[in-house]
């Protein structure tokens, strides 16, 4: 089978989800469903901007490698290369971790 790549359209972004926590903060081991699924990912790829009515592009604020934090049901979970990926508008990120 052959390598896929994605690359974003507009104003998305391709977010690769970071992995979930196995212990709390106590120390106690979490069984995998108990965990939730982080809210946090890293940025792969970013698409041109937005479109706006003069013609022009934003460009967008999140770039690639950026690590962020996102809402918990935003954007499409895709399976590429058999790797979860999740493509979301920009405008889904809530903030980017410095």
């Amino acid at each position: 089978m052959a390598k896929v790549s994605l690359r974003p359209l507009g104003d998305k972004v391709i977010i690769k989800r970071l992995e979930a926590e196995e212990k709390t903060a106590g120390g106690i081991l979490l069984p995998d469903a108990a965990r939730e699924k982080p809210k946090r990912g890293k940025v792969i790829s970013v698409g041109k901007g937005r479109m706006l009515d003069s013609g022009k592009r934003q460009a967008l604020t999140v770039k690639g490698g950026d690590q962020v934090l996102f809402s918990s049901y935003a954007g499409t979970e895709v399976k590429v290369n058999g790797e979860e990926m999740i493509i979301m508008d920009e405008s889904d990120v809530l903030a980017i971790l410095e």
